[in-house]
């Protein structure tokens, strides 16, 4: 069997790649440009394209399937030929759900919250010696790839609202068709697709009748709940909220029926997280036992709440974190974690979503828990996405903080960090991007080292 990609070098896409590579498929592809980490993982499995750019004679009729990833246009040559020979055409989750329809799909979906609670089932998955194959949105610590396909009889998918491809403009979670499925949280998000909160709403109702067994819901997410108990589909529904627990010396520590659970991560949207976790596992016939020995070590999934360096006074933080609620979660979790400590909270508008003024006003309030407010964006951003040009001022006045320190100068910003007395201050970086190139590893070596120094 042979299976070419058009955009091998996306993210999800490189992984999908070496999975069907591993299977023994034979895989093909291109792109038009590649980045780290995808590229050296292609050159390491001989998966890498001699040359950059499409090439339509890379596109013959022996080719089994096509799997065209969101990077590529409507008018790109591969595509065009593709189309042209009459070859299968899946979209990603369309090709995922083709290698999975004869299993178990358990569907992870929700504006936020998606990623962490995958990486939360499937370490407990595997630390239960459970067979599955997965589909998940991060590097996680313990798995090679972020998608796996064997002979298992289930797989955990995580479902993104976003759009399939440029062919197929359904989001990518109502290809799936969930046997079961978890819903986190609604937030307005996309706004480049969903214009409107209604529509982007809608898509999760669509999700919910979808599926055929059961949904666990968070029901401390007022649209959640909404959305799951207005729904006609005749299925099981499992809430959850915020289960008990207590916070000692920095450390939280969950209270339950099987006694004291010590957890590596915190904050209330990650307990909720936990809890959603617990009662998938418990559909895939994981008791709550197993279920709580096994989450004890787990650390998070990447720029979940990582922690990148701390000492005894001072802890440095990075996260995924970008849309309104997720900086209002994140923010929320390292301040009460920490107490005794001030916060000062960086984030970067990079989104399609984050730059647009007429999303702007989401943000009101949104880091009101940080005691130093941070924004950074690039105005060369916000011009290459063809947007409305936005200024300090206005961003100061969506936010809702006078006091907000806005910078279009990262450089800036990092210098303003290095000025600061880090005696009992935690910092919280939050960015889907990297701030304009900061490394944070080196940023974090620095600060700590420097408080070290005054010690």
């Amino acid at each position: 069997m042979r299976v070419h990609f058009i955009a091998i070098g996306g993210s999800a896409m490189h992984n999908l790649a070496i999975a069907l590579h591993k299977k023994g498929i034979e895989v093909t592809g291109s792109d038009d440009y590649f980045f780290e980490p995808s590229k050296s993982r292609l050159v390491k499995y001989g998966l890498l394209p001699k040359q950059e750019g499409w090439f339509d004679d890379r596109i013959t009729i022996d080719i089994d399937s096509i799997i065209l990833g969101m990077a590529a246009q409507i008018d790109n040559p591969e595509l065009v030929k593709a189309k042209a020979l009459g070859l299968n055409i899946y979209s990603y989750p369309e090709y995922l759900y083709e290698q999975s329809k004869d299993k178990t799909r358990v569907v992870i979906g929700g504006s936020h919250g998606k990623t962490s609670i995958t990486a939360m089932i499937l370490h407990v998955l595997q630390k239960v010696n459970i067979g599955f194959d997965y589909m998940v949105g991060a590097q996680l610590e313990g798995f090679e790839t972020m998608v796996q396909i064997t002979n298992a009889p289930i797989m955990i998918l995580e479902g993104d609202e976003y759009l399939s491809s440029a062919l197929d403009r359904r989001p990518k979670f109502h290809l799936y068709q969930p046997n079961i499925a978890l819903l986190s949280g609604i937030a307005w998000d996309h706004i480049n697709v969903f214009p409107t909160y209604e529509n982007y709403v809608e898509q999760f109702s669509i999700f919910v009748d979808m599926i055929s067994d059961s949904i666990v819901y968070c029901e401390a997410d007022s649209e959640v709940k909404r959305v799951v108990e207005a729904s006609n589909n005749d299925i099981k529904r499992l809430p959850y909220s915020t289960p008990e627990h207590v916070i000692e010396n920095g450390d939280t520590v969950l209270e339950t029926t099987e006694g004291r659970v010590p957890l590596a991560v915190f904050g209330d949207h990650n307990l909720q997280n936990l809890t959603g976790a617990r009662l998938i596992c418990n559909q895939l016939n994981v008791a709550d036992k197993q279920f709580y020995d096994a989450i004890e070590d787990f650390s998070g999934a990447s720029k979940r709440l990582e922690l990148v360096k701390k000492n005894d006074s001072t802890a440095i933080y990075k996260d995924f974190a970008h849309s309104p609620s997720k900086l209002k979660a994140t923010t929320e979790a390292v301040k009460k974690q920490y107490t005794d400590r001030e916060l000062i909270a960086c984030m970067e508008l990079h989104t399609y979503s984050s730059l647009n003024k007429e999303f702007l006003e989401q943000y009101n309030g949104s880091m009101n828990l940080a005691d130093k407010a941070i924004v950074y964006y690039n105005p060369e951003i916000v011009e290459n996405k063809r947007l409305e040009e936005i200024s300090p001022d206005c961003i100061k006045q969506h936010f809702g903080r006078e006091d907000l320190f806005v910078f279009t100068d990262s450089k800036k910003m990092v210098e303003l960090l290095k000025n600061e007395y880090w005696e009992r201050k935690n910092l919280l970086l939050m960015s889907s991007g990297n701030f304009h190139g900061v490394d944070f590893a080196a940023l974090a070596e620095e600060l700590i080292r420097c408080n070290d120094r005054i010690h």
